[in-house]
Order: structure tokens, then sequence, then C-alpha cells
């Protein structure tokens, strides 16, 4: 493994041999730590919406599911 930093950017190589299973779930990590560095959102904020969310989805697709 080799990492690098320059003054824009943070350059990680890897032998072709890693598991990309692994490193696909380690990117979407990152990226989830990029995305919400800023956020001042507070846990229950984001369950509450979570749940919005889902209650949502079941309603326009429970006859998917349940006929």
């Amino acid at each position: 493994m080799y990492i690098e930093r320059t003054s824009k950017e943070i350059i990680i190589r890897l032998p072709s041999t890693v598991n990309t299973d692994g490193l696909q779930r380690f990117i979407d990590y990152l990226c989830y730590k990029e995305a919400t560095a800023n956020s001042q959102a507070k846990q229950t904020d984001v369950d509450k919406l979570a749940k919005e969310v889902k209650k949502g989805w079941w309603a326009e697709n429970r006859s998917k599911f349940i006929k």
C-alpha cells in the first residue's frame, strides 16, 4: 500500500489483489464521512427523517408485496 498527500488530495494505491467488496464498503464510508462532515443534524433528526421516508416508501410500494 502506498499513501501520498498532495496539497489538494490524498492518493492511496493498493495492489490489485485487494478484495473489491471490502474496498467498496470502505469507499462508501469515506463518501458518507465527506458528505456529512459539515452537517449540524442531530441523530434524532436523522432517525425521524429515515422513519418518515421508510413509511412513505412502504405506503407507495405495499401493493407490490402484499396482494
